[in-house]
């Protein structure tokens, strides 16, 4: 299938656990402006929402009370938006870090192997990477597989393999992040091949972190895959210009699809993409 013959899904990563209002004044902290921004870019395009919370300070955390009110809201005013919520480390220790899986939200990130981060190590030990996806599997949520490195594709196919998640896979590239994998095109191309390898039916995205965002968003794009944007991962248009709203990224998102022949995909083309129900699960 040409790039041109599916729709391409747009992830908007909204706020994350760095970003800060002094990066820039348009990342979202609160949970009533996470919700607006989020409704700004399901307007502009994207179909998936990936979401973390903060608390009163700002600082992130994994308040499964915090999530509830958070997925609430854009049930309400985002009807048929994608809501996947973040298991991420920076938010929280061990197994709090999936305290918010019972509310049953379509999708969770799930990050199978440990890396480099900028200053630290992003630990994700074998026992709790298997205890998030059994609850993930109990409350019906589909893993969204972050792979920093070649060996989170290969573990996550072994997941997919012997029942510990369950297919077809949804794995997400993420380039250029400091002391993991680079944006580099040979690698990226590795990536696709390797996952088309070992889990034929898997469906693959692709995030770049910092100013990859852009490169990374055009080749997912280009070479039929999926894409993720948003303050999250990069806080500028480009060098100079700060980007005014997450909706602005889904825009030039939106641009590098119409650039390389692929629709932009609904909400209703997103879910049956991924294999979600059409409305959203009760919690």
């Amino acid at each position: 299938m040409s790039a041109a013959e599916h729709p391409c899904v747009i992830c908007v990563a909204i706020t994350g656990s760095l970003p800060t209002k002094a990066n820039n004044p348009a990342v979202p902290i609160s949970v009533a402006e996470q919700i607006e921004s989020a409704q700004e870019s399901f307007e502009a395009g994207a179909s998936v929402v990936h979401c973390h919370v903060r608390d009163e300070e700002g600082k992130p955390t994994s308040d499964p009370e915090r999530f509830a009110r958070l997925k609430e809201g854009l049930e309400k005013h985002c009807p048929g938006l994608i809501i996947q919520l973040s298991t991420g480390g920076r938010s929280g220790a061990g197994q709090a870090r999936g305290g918010m899986l019972p509310l049953r939200p379509d999708m969770a990130s799930l990050s199978v192997g440990s890396n480099n981060f900028p200053t630290r190590v992003y630990e994700n030990p074998p026992d709790l990477v298997d205890w998030l996806a059994a609850e993930m599997l109990k409350y019906e949520v589909k893993p969204e597989i972050e792979a920093f490195d070649l060996s989170h594709i290969v573990q996550a196919a072994k997941m997919q393999a012997d029942g510990r998640l369950k297919g077809p896979l949804y794995v997400q590239f993420v380039m250029g992040v400091k002391n993991a994998m680079p944006p580099d095109e040979p690698i990226f191309d590795f990536y696709i091949e390797t996952l088309k390898r070992l889990a034929p039916e898997a469906r693959w995205c692709a995030a770049g972190i910092g100013p990859a965002q852009l490169q990374i968003n055009e080749w997912a794009i280009k070479k039929g895959g999926h894409t993720r944007t948003g303050l999250e991962d990069n806080v500028r248009l480009d060098r100079e210009r700060l980007a005014p709203s997450n909706a602005a990224l889904v825009r030039r998102a939106a641009e590098l699809c119409e650039k390389h022949g692929r629709p932009v995909a609904t909400w209703r083309q997103a879910r049956e993409i991924l294999g979600l129900r059409q409305t959203p699960k009760a919690a």
